[in-house]
Parts: structure tokens; sequence; C-alpha cells
């Protein structure tokens, strides 16, 4: 009998023996290709000889220093790196990196660090955040509050924190018929503006939004403008601008950064999943060198922190990760790939009488499921289609990344998807085939 305590106790899960390239096999040996890369983090794939190694050697040197004490070797180069890469976002004043150990510390860490960014400002009266309807930044209590999905939140409701949410950037259900997509980004975005003069803008700290919304929406793509005109709000009135790249960043969209298809920079940037791509837990928070600087003319102390940041091991991963995202061509690859997946994904199921939408950017990609197209009236969630798209999947040997409440947290179904970059041109075939037939299983 198992004493371990599962996601889900009414549903215990086979046991993964071993990993290699873009498949996992079970204790039966049964095989799996994992076309939603876990949870849009295998981005190199399993089995990535240079990571494993790299891995192996730091802990052969050095496996954990508390940040109390020392910062390390590994640590201070992929913070290098990154920043490298992120003063090439348009705009960006990115210059330090808060390594931690996933994304939802990540996301914590940026909240603790905008409240604090204002508090020596001296405008402590700035506390709220304003964020999106059925966004997702994290499971702790912080993160939680920030994100939009009402189903998440629910139970956990009298813990957190007082958000408010605008509408997501939706254009397959929010935009007009009569609307371009311009205007339809314009009039999107000004929800923030609408929403800070409700609520005073004087008692705002910061925005939070992720470029492509990935687990609770299926890979929504910003409507062109969206994030120029959400950056001019937040310069206008002194707030900012956060953006969380834990699921969307890493290469996934076919830009190392998500936000540099938007030519925006955010004040503070959250990565994760990919930064370690499995092979380690870690996640980063970068920030810009004005925040930094108010901090260490302040009163020179960030007032957060856990027991693993910045570990040595960690970082080594992350390193080499990102090293060979871009010695290898592989955040291109994501781009190319994706448009491949994309392409067979339309033309086996782009006129299915019940996907409505097929959608995203690079290898993150989600299909949105509907009882009826020409409406884009959702399935009753009774019918649980996610959760039957899933078990159908799974039992064909595919691992993709089924949701429901896509609309509004408890309505709508999509399928998410993001294989490993190094995906081949026939394990994409693969999926795309094995996908239809567990949606005709599903819906059968």
């Amino acid at each position: 009998m198992s004493h371990i305590f599962p996601r889900n106790p009414k549903s215990l899960p086979p046991v993964a023996i071993s990993g290699q390239g873009c498949w996992l096999t079970d204790d039966t040996g049964k095989r799996y290709l994992d076309a939603s890369g876990g949870a849009a983090v295998s981005c190199l794939g399993h089995g990535d000889r240079a990571v494993i190694d790299a891995v192996k050697a730091q802990l052969d040197v050095l496996a954990y220093a508390h940040t109390g004490f020392f910062t390390s070797e590994p640590a201070e180069m992929l913070a290098d790196l990154l920043i490298e890469q992120a003063r090439a976002i348009p705009g960006s004043d990115l210059d330090r990196v808060y390594l931690v150990s996933g994304g939802s510390e990540a996301v914590e860490a940026a909240l603790k660090l905008a409240r604090q960014y204002h508090v020596e400002r001296g405008e402590p009266e700035r506390g709220r955040i304003i964020a999106r309807k059925q966004s997702y930044h994290g499971n702790t209590l912080g993160a939680l509050a920030a994100g939009g999905n009402e189903w998440r939140r629910e139970q956990f409701a009298p813990l957190l924190l007082d958000v408010s949410h605008i509408d997501p950037c939706y254009e397959y259900r929010l935009k007009n018929d009569d609307e371009t997509p311009e205007a339809y980004g314009l009039r999107a975005a000004n929800l923030l503006e609408e929403e800070l003069l409700r609520v005073g803008p004087e008692t705002v700290m910061a925005f939070i939004a992720e470029p492509v919304v990935g687990a609770t929406a299926g890979a929504l793509t910003p409507a062109p403008g969206y994030f120029a005109r959400i950056r001019e709000i937040c310069d206008q009135y002194g707030i900012l601008l956060i953006l969380d790249e834990v699921m969307c960043g890493m290469g996934r969209t076919g830009h190392l950064f998500a936000c540099e298809a938007e030519d925006v920079a955010p004040d503070i940037l959250c990565i994760a999943k990919g930064l370690g791509a499995g092979y380690q837990p870690i996640g980063a928070m970068l920030c810009s060198a004005h925040i930094y600087d108010t901090i260490v003319q302040g009163s020179g102390f960030f007032q957060h922190g856990h027991t693993y940041i910045g570990h040595p091991a960690a970082a080594a991963a992350g390193l080499a990760v990102v090293t060979a995202l871009l010695d290898r061509g592989l955040v291109a690859r994501a781009g190319t790939q994706g448009d491949k997946l994309r392409g067979m994904l339309e033309r086996t199921l782009g006129q299915h009488p019940h996907v409505g939408d097929i959608r995203g950017r690079g290898s993150f990609i989600g299909l949105e499921l509907v009882a009826d197209r020409a409406t884009k009236a959702p399935f009753a969630a009774s019918r649980a289609i996610a959760a039957k798209v899933k078990k159908a999947a799974f039992a064909e040997g595919l691992i993709c990344y089924p949701m429901s409440g896509t609309i509004d947290g408890r309505l709508g179904d999509h399928i998410l998807l993001a294989p490993p970059f190094i995906i081949t041109d026939e394990e994409c075939g693969f999926l795309v085939e094995w996908l239809a037939k567990a949606i005709a299983v599903a819906l059968g």
C-alpha cells in the first residue's frame, strides 16, 4: 500500500519508470507520448545527457549553500545569462534575478517585491493587485489570490487577498463581430484603466498577467496592441507590470521570453517550468534595475526568502537548460515545430463540429471544445468532457492537458498541448491521430 498523498486519491496513477526524448514509460512497459511536457515543463524532453551531467558535476562540487551566507557560481552564471537575454526585450530594464524553487514562489516573490517597492518609495497606500479572470498564477495563497479561476479559488476564498479581476483578452468569445482585432485589443486593455479609476489608482501596486494564458484558458494569445496599451496605462498611473511567464516562457512560444512577441518589457518577470525543464525544481523572478535600486537605497533588505532559493544544483540545471535552448536553436524550433503541429491539427480537427477554436503561439497550443460550433455554446459541466478526453488520451498512450472551466471557471472545456521542443514530425502525427481518437471517445 502506498503512503503517498496523490493528487486524486480516487484515481491512482501508474508508476513512471523511465523517460527518453518525448516518451515516458510506466512499470508495465507501456509508453506514453508526452504531448504536454507534463505541465509545459519538459521543453528538452526526457533523458537529456548534457543537463543530467551538469547536475551531477555540480553535486560533486557543492550541493547546497544557504543564500543568507553565500552565493554560488552556477547561480551567478545563470543570472548573468538570463539578464543578457532579457535585455533583448525592447525597453527592458530587467537587471536582477531572484532564484526560487518554482512558479508559485516566483509569483509570491514578485507580489511581495511590488509591495515593498511602493512602501520604500513612500507610497504605503498602494497595496491592491489587479489581475484577470481566467488567469492562473500558482497555488500558494498570494498567487492563488492573484489568479482568476473561480473553481480553484472558491473554497479558499476566506484566506485570499482582495484582488480585482478584469476580463481576459479572449477574442474567441469577447470580441464583437464588428470589431477589428486591434480595436478589441484596445477595448480589452482599457478595462484596466476603468478598474484603476474605480478603486483609486493611488491604491494599486501592480497589474499581473500571463502574456499567453495557459492552464485555465488554453493558450489564449493577446489581441494586437493589447499589451502595448497595458504598458501605457501602468506607466501613466505609476503601477508595476508583472508578467507571469511561468508556463508560457523559456522558449515555449518561439521566443525565449513570451513578452518579446509583444515588444513590451515588464517591471517584474516570473519564469519557472521550462527553466529547469523538469531536471530540477527551479524558478526565477527578474526585476528592473529601478526596483532593485529603490530597495538598495531604502531599507537595503528584501523582506522575503526561502530555504532553497538559489540552490546550486538547481541553478546548474537551469544554466544547462537555457544554454541548450540557445546553443541548439531550440527556441526557434519550438516555433517551427509548433507551427507544423498546429497545421496538422487544423487539417484534422479544424472543421470538427465540436472544436470551436484552435489557438496559441509556438509550441503552446489550445483547442477549445464546444457543444455547438456555430453558437460557441459550451458543453454542460456535468458531462466532464475534459476529464473524459484526458482519460481516453492516456489510454491511447498520449499525455495531454485537458481542463474544464475555460469560460468562467465552471463552463467550457479545452485541451492544452505543450510538447517538448525536440518533437519530430512523425511524433506530431502520432499526437494528432491519438488526440482525434480521444476526442471521439470522449464525445461518443
